[in-house]
């Protein structure tokens, strides 16, 4: 597709629900019970939803950090397509010659291919490309530009990328190189039994031993783990000892250029801020229409409380009242929005917030605002809001269990 078609406006947000929706709005797909295209809330939900992980991890040569998951991530994009009955025709290579081939082919013939590409690779991610990390996600191409590819990623906006510098982000990992994929409407006859298998995939993400890794990095059970190491003085994983004040609890905070911390995970990371609890909440409103069950609401009204309450703990993880993080945090949301709303044209500020953060990080290794007493009460209000968050999505599982059964 040329860039003469004017395609300049994205409402997807997510690597694998944003560039599904991408890819079905931009091909006038519709949802039955809207009228309009599948929205990401209604993707998230049928991707296996929400849930809570919580992992630690420290490499050699590199500060310890936290990841917390916030929605699924067993296999969204498959999960996505075989709920909704999407027939794809995929293309992968190893030639890169072929690989632009098979991308051109696609995009002139009016499709728009989803790909899979190293972030760290991508010039518009401002990374900087690392042979120790890579990272590959879906995108979508929408359009040729000259020699550039026109990108759908999490922005409003298309991003530009020259044909050279894509594929070489698509080459980056054997598994998921040069790999393309065109997709076909969903079946609305399906759409009933997806959303009502997403949302039991959900209910167990939160309360039983997850498909992948200790019981303890999920749901409720996940919920509890970070509760006792944020006050706990023992434990080698305890944040006391594991992410000691310094350098080290910044960066479980507030992150690096190219790791997120507390706050990214939250806020800017998924399809939504407030840890995608609200976006959530919408999916079970237009749930509790296509399984005509009102009851559904309820638990979408606790999920918004929930958001609320996720917000809260963002925002106290990097307070106002300690300029070295409450700085941290407005670049952190102002490098977002100007991504979201600008895309790439933002790139020379984006860059300079970057050269910023990177100023900050360094000083939280001899500046950092709080002493070993105070990060111990600074950790237990964080464990005070988590466990509010954590009883009032008690009560949204048991109420969406009551709904669904």
């Amino acid at each position: 597709m040329n860039i003469n078609n004017k395609i300049d406006r994205f409402a997807g947000r997510h690597w694998e629900t944003g560039s599904v929706h991408n890819a079905l709005a931009l091909q006038g797909f519709l949802a039955p019970h809207t009228g309009r295209p599948y929205s990401e809330a209604l993707l998230l939900g049928v991707s296996g939803g929400i849930t809570f992980g919580y992992f630690t991890f420290e490499y050699q040569g590199f500060l310890p950090h936290l990841a917390l998951l916030t929605r699924n991530t067993f296999d969204p994009v498959l999960t996505i397509l075989e709920r909704l009955g999407i027939a794809q025709d995929v293309r992968q290579t190893n030639k890169s010659e072929i690989a632009e081939k098979n991308l051109i082919e696609a995009l002139e013939s009016g499709l728009f291919p989803v790909l899979w590409a190293d972030q760290f690779s991508l010039p518009y991610n401002d990374l900087g490309y690392n042979s120790s990390m890579w990272i590959m996600f879906p995108v979508l191409a929408v359009a040729l530009d000259g020699k550039d590819v026109l990108i759908a990623d999490r922005s409003s906006r298309p991003l530009h990328v020259p044909m050279e510098e894509l594929t070489k982000a698509r080459g980056r990992v054997k598994e998921d190189r040069y790999r393309l994929i065109t997709l076909d409407a969903p079946q609305p006859a399906k759409l009933a039994a997806a959303v009502s298998k997403s949302i039991y995939q959900c209910l167990q993400l939160f309360i039983e031993k997850p498909p992948k890794g200790a019981a303890h990095n999920f749901g409720f059970a996940a919920y509890q783990r970070l509760a006792d190491m944020l006050v706990n003085t023992r434990n080698k994983q305890s944040w006391e000892r594991f992410f000691g004040p310094g350098v080290r609890m910044y960066h479980a905070l507030a992150g690096a250029v190219g790791q997120p911390g507390a706050y990214t995970w939250i806020q800017t990371w998924g399809s939504a801020p407030g840890a995608e609890r609200g976006l959530y909440a919408d999916f079970l409103d237009e749930a509790a229409e296509i399984l005509k069950k009102p009851t559904l609401k309820e638990s979408a009204g606790q999920f918004r409380e929930s958001y609320s309450l996720w917000c809260e703990f963002a925002n106290a993880s990097l307070p106002d009242d300690k300029p070295l993080l409450g700085e941290s945090k407005h670049l952190l949301q102002r490098k977002h929005d100007l991504f979201v709303e600008e895309g790439d044209s933002a790139l020379p500020e984006i860059k300079k917030i970057n050269a910023r953060l990177n100023e900050l990080l360094a000083q939280a290794e001899s500046e950092f605002p709080l002493s070993q007493a105070e990060a111990a009460d600074f950790r237990s209000r964080l464990r005070d809001i988590l466990l509010k968050i954590s009883a009032v999505e008690q009560r949204a599982v048991d109420s969406l269990q009551n709904a669904i059964m």
